[in-house]
């Protein structure tokens, strides 16, 4: 006890992911003493382990498909191979360099930074341990727990790290296998298909329902599928992983679709079914926070059931996305200060990418949700290949799909696959957060040549007006 130091602040944040750490900036930017406990790496798993580190990976493998068709472009190449130690390095030293720079950000915003595992001890108290020692006791009137998430994992397929891995493993692998299976068809089961196929493994993809990426809309799944499987990736939907037995250096999967089972080996398997909340060890069972399947219960302002105690990102529930974080951590900090104007957060005008290849981005409500809420909707569509700048990248393999509500125009949704989509869908987030009309979109100058104007053209299209199809 003696090394540990006791300090009252404005405000505890429980982790330092894109939630915490963005909270911990906006909280001191109005004036408040913070105080950051993280028990690993700042920037939580986005920064180390998630986004950002598999974001290095996949540009290896985008390198690596433009190496393979350079002959498309004039160029002669007879030769070229990767080296994954490399490849992996690489994406090692942009996720240390972002970790470092949110290090800096901490310092230059007088945030204190406490490293080690934090836990509630009553009204506004948080005691922090490190190697079983306490390190600090603290007091604040608020506190926010912003601590992420884990990978989940089923009964029966453990991961072992070895022959069954996490996406922390899968971001580092020592060696390439030669085959792979990954379960989960989400967007992290197949940006790792999507990396590893492209490298040359034989993939194949197991997804327990009726389509791959399943949260998207049924035509940009269908049409993910298609260009997935005509890059030799195998997909099995509406089938599970009834077992996993492991081999000295290989894993038998058994997989059960429409009452079939089959039995194939893989040099390695990943585990992509979803995450759960990191809510143990936090002393909330002396508090009134409600955790429900995993996730501290929320309302729209963060506050759990435990006065002056918020919850943000990964651990609050779905979606899953930094940027949701991030947002959350904002908007809750300015409900702490009392700004006004702030607002409660829309979770229909949260974009989700996906960073596979061909990429997938989307905004709002798919067709099939817009029409079950009873909406009578103007659909629009235009394909990659009708547009210039697509054509002349190589990449004419794509789609834009929009949906209108027949009566307001109101948008109500925007989904993409094709390259680049993930940066192009802000332009249909900051419309639907303008609560712009079809009419706004349609007087909208789009600069040409770029594969922006596809974004055009499928507003256009929802109106029989699409000028290049």
């Amino acid at each position: 006890m003696s090394e540990s130091t006791h300090s009252v602040t404005d405000l505890i944040i429980i982790g330092g992911g894109p939630g915490g750490y963005v909270a911990a900036i906006r909280a001191a930017q109005l004036g408040m003493k913070v105080t950051v406990v993280e028990r690993e790496h700042m920037g939580g798993i986005c920064l180390n382990w998630g986004c950002i580190p598999t974001k290095a990976l996949l540009r290896s493998s985008e390198i690596n498909n433009l190496l393979k068709h350079a002959g498309d472009f004039g160029f002669t190449i007879k030769e070229f191979s990767f080296d994954i130690k490399k490849i992996v390095e690489r994406s090692r030293k942009v996720a240390n360099q972002l970790s470092t720079g949110v290090k800096f950000l901490m310092k230059k915003n007088k945030i204190t930074v406490v490293e080690g595992q934090a836990k509630l001890q009553g009204k506004g108290k948080v005691e922090v341990t490190k190697d079983g020692k306490q390190v600090a006791d603290l007091t604040a009137k608020n506190i926010i727990i912003a601590t992420g998430a884990r990978a989940r994992s089923l009964s029966g397929l453990e991961p072992d790290g070895k022959l069954i891995w996490t996406y922390k493993e899968a971001m580092v692998p020592e060696a390439m296998p030669k085959s792979l299976l990954v379960v989960g068809s989400g967007a992290i089961g197949i940006e790792f298909a999507s990396f590893y196929r492209s490298l040359g493994v034989e993939v194949t993809v197991v997804e327990v329902m009726d389509r791959i990426l399943p949260v998207e809309d049924e035509e940009i799944s269908a049409f993910a599928r298609k260009a997935f499987e005509k890059q030799g990736m195998k997909i099995i939907t509406g089938a599970t992983v009834k077992k996993l037995d492991k081999g000295k250096d290989n894993v038998a999967a058994t997989i059960e679709q429409g009452g079939q089972s089959t039995i194939s080996t893989f040099d390695r398997v990943i585990m992509a079914v979803g995450i759960t909340g990191n809510t143990e060890n936090l002393g909330l069972e002396n508090t009134k926070v409600k955790v429900d399947r995993g996730h501290i219960t929320i309302n729209q302002w963060c506050e759990t059931g435990e006065p002056n105690v918020f919850a943000i990102g990964d651990v609050a529930g779905p979606p899953w996305l930094a940027h949701k974080a991030s947002h959350e951590g904002v908007l809750c900090v300015e409900r702490i200060a009392n700004v006004k104007g702030v607002h409660p957060m829309k979770a229909d005008n949260i974009p989700g990418c996906t960073y596979c290849s061909p990429q997938v981005a989307s905004v709002g409500m798919t067709e099939a949700k817009a029409k079950a809420a009873g909406r009578a909707v103007k659909v629009g569509r235009f394909p990659f290949i009708g547009n210039g700048k697509a054509i002349a990248m190589g990449e004419p393999e794509g789609m834009v799909k929009t949906i209108f509500d027949a009566k307001t125009g109101e948008l109500l949704g925007a989904h993409m696959i094709g390259p680049e989509v993930t940066e192009m869908i802000q332009g249909y987030v900051v419309a639907r957060t303008l609560e712009t009309t079809e009419q706004e979109l349609m007087h909208t100058i789009f600069p040409h040549p770029t594969i922006s104007e596809t974004m055009h053209e499928a507003v256009l299209d929802a109106y029989g007006r699409a000028v290049h199809i």
